[in-house]
Order: structure tokens, then sequence, then C-alpha cells
């Protein structure tokens, strides 16, 4: 039971204790609640989860899960998947002030008015937007998924992307579309993890394969090393956060640098115990992100505490855009 072991109010200063992950498993079970982490929670949220993984792929789970309460400890877009894929569910989010820097990088009003630059364009949005700008999105996509939608997109029509352009820069390179326009929308964590630093890590980490995702502002750099023959280009892997989990467990390196959000790391050492795994950057960490805390979550379960809502009208044109990737294929593996 709660008890004095834990602050009245559940600041951040509650640790993460065995006593605290009993009391949030024994809390879920009371509110008959799923705790969902995304892979770039606080380790001690991730493991007092019931599933851990990327947004979409918790989403689904989210709608297939047996309980009524779905807890999403990610950042408010994610919880508003969530509530698109299960709008019969009450979704929780530990703290509503989570944000995204990325999601935040375009509005739906950006978008309509994109739109009528474009007029017949198809819209290709990210998984990682508000429900608003879904609901005004053709199709979205992953980033493990991002190259097979837009290549399934008939040739003749234009392709506008948003809101990552490191993403959108990786699909037209890989898919040659010229006829693709991207929004100059980037994650602050990930534009962060530069060039520079990354060559440097490689070059003093020669016997390393190389892990970057595709929304870091140094993809184009990992493969300008690969191409110019100064890292081998068969350690070279640009990965969503699912592709880092299933190359790493297929891995037979010894060392992998990783460029990511510093949260996947935790997963990543679970999936190969006997891999070296290192940041590229440690300072990539999202504070979005770690406003979800200890104390933020026992919050959250003890008072069903921050509710997500997303309007029908809203939540319907937002499902189907989700909805036609899925029907594309290959949507698991996230972002």
């Amino acid at each position: 039971m709660l008890d004095e072991t834990f602050p009245a109010k559940f600041g951040d200063d509650v640790a993460p204790t065995e006593e605290w992950a009993d009391e949030i498993r024994r809390l879920a079970r009371q509110r008959g609640a799923t705790v969902l982490a995304h892979n770039y929670q606080l380790p001690a949220i991730q493991d007092v989860a019931d599933h851990v993984g990327d947004s979409l792929a918790l989403s689904r789970i989210a709608a297939e899960a047996p309980e009524d309460t779905i807890v999403f400890c990610g950042v408010h877009f994610m919880a508003e998947t969530a509530k698109i894929l299960s709008p019969d569910k009450t979704v929780l989010i530990p703290d509503a002030r989570a944000g995204c820097s990325l999601a935040d990088s375009i509005t739906a009003d950006d978008l309509r008015e994109w739109k009528t630059e474009y007029p017949g364009a198809v819209v290709v949005s990210y998984v990682n937007t508000t429900a608003a700008v879904k609901a005004e999105t053709d199709v979205c996509c992953t980033s493990s998924n991002a190259v097979d939608v837009v290549a399934s997109i008939p040739a003749d029509r234009d392709v506008l992307f948003c809101p990552d352009q490191f993403l959108g820069a990786h699909v037209r390179r890989v898919t040659g579309r010229t006829n693709m326009h991207i929004w100059a929308g980037e994650c602050h964590v990930h534009a962060g993890i530069n060039g520079d630093e990354l060559a440097d890590q490689a070059r003093a980490h020669p016997d390393a394969e190389l892990f970057v995702h595709p929304e870091c502002g140094c993809a184009t750099s990992a493969l300008y090393l690969a191409g110019e023959g100064a890292f081998p280009a068969h350690r070279v892997k640009i990965l969503s956060t699912g592709g880092m989990l299933d190359a790493a467990r297929d891995s037979q390196a010894s060392q992998v640098l990783v460029a990511t959000e510093v949260g996947m790391l935790h997963q990543l050492r679970r999936a190969a115990p006997e891999i070296d795994f290192q940041a590229v950057n440690d300072r990539a960490s999202c504070r979005y992100m770690k406003m979800i805390t200890p104390g933020a979550l026992l919050r959250c379960l003890t008072g069903g505490t921050d509710e997500v809502h997303v309007d029908q009208d809203t939540a319907r044109l937002a499902r189907r855009s989700v909805q036609r990737m899925i029907e594309i294929g290959q949507s698991g593996g996230g972002e």
C-alpha cells in the first residue's frame, strides 16, 4: 500500500526503488491499466513497464491490450496516437507537459497552407506528429517504412514529406525521388548529433559498428564516411529504433557506436549484453522524455492524471492516415 515511503506530492525526488516498482505494479492492477514505455524513457521507467518499444508499436499494443486504461510513458503525440487507435480506452500520460520539438515544428495550419502550394500532392507525415497534423495527412510513415511508403506513391505525384528534414533527405536519397518536397523540421536531440563528432568517434573506434537513426543530423556524414572508405560500409547502418534492436541481436561486433537518444542504450544493452554500446553523443538526452519521472508515474496511477483527449473528427481522420500506412506493410520498427 502507498505509505510514507513516498512523498505526499509525488515529486521528482521519488526514488525508483523496488518498493516503488511494486507500488506501480499494484496500482496498475488496481486501475486495470497497462503501462507502456518508449525506448527513450529513463531506465527505471522502462524496467517497470509492461511493454517497451517505439511509439507506433506501443500504440498498436495498446489497441490490442485487454486493459481499459493505457498509461503511456512517452511524449504527448505518442499518447495521442494511442488514443487515436484506442478511442474507447482511457489514455493517461504521467506529465502532459512532455512535448516534442519535432512534432511542434509543424502545425495543422502550416500543413494546410503548404498543401495549397502543391495541389494534388500526397502528404506523407512521420508518426512523430500531432493528431491534428495526422488528420491533414494522406498517409503516415515510420522511419523504418518511410522509403516503402514514398515508393508506393505514383511517380508523377508530388510528395510533401513532413516534418523531419533529415529523415526526408534519407528517403529522397534512397528513392531518388525528385518531386519530393521536405519540411524543414527537426528533433533538437537528433539534430544535435553532428557529423564531426560522429567522424571523431568512428576514427577513434575503427573496429566498431555504427548504428545511426535517420532523424540524426549526422546520417549523411555516416554515409559519406562509408562512401569515402573512411569507415567500412558494411558496418554503417541507418536504422529505426526497432531496427537497432534487431541489428544488435544479430551483430557479431564487440562494440557499437549509437547515434540516437541515449535512452536507447538501455534496451540495446539488454538485447545484446555482450556488446559494448556507446553513445556517439552522451549528451543526446531528450528533456521531454525525461519529464516522465518515477514520481510522475506514481502520481498518474494514483490520481488518474493526465488524461489525453482527441476529438472524434480529428481522431477519425488521423486514424485513416495511420491505417493507410499499416496497409502498405512493414509498419513495425517504428520511429
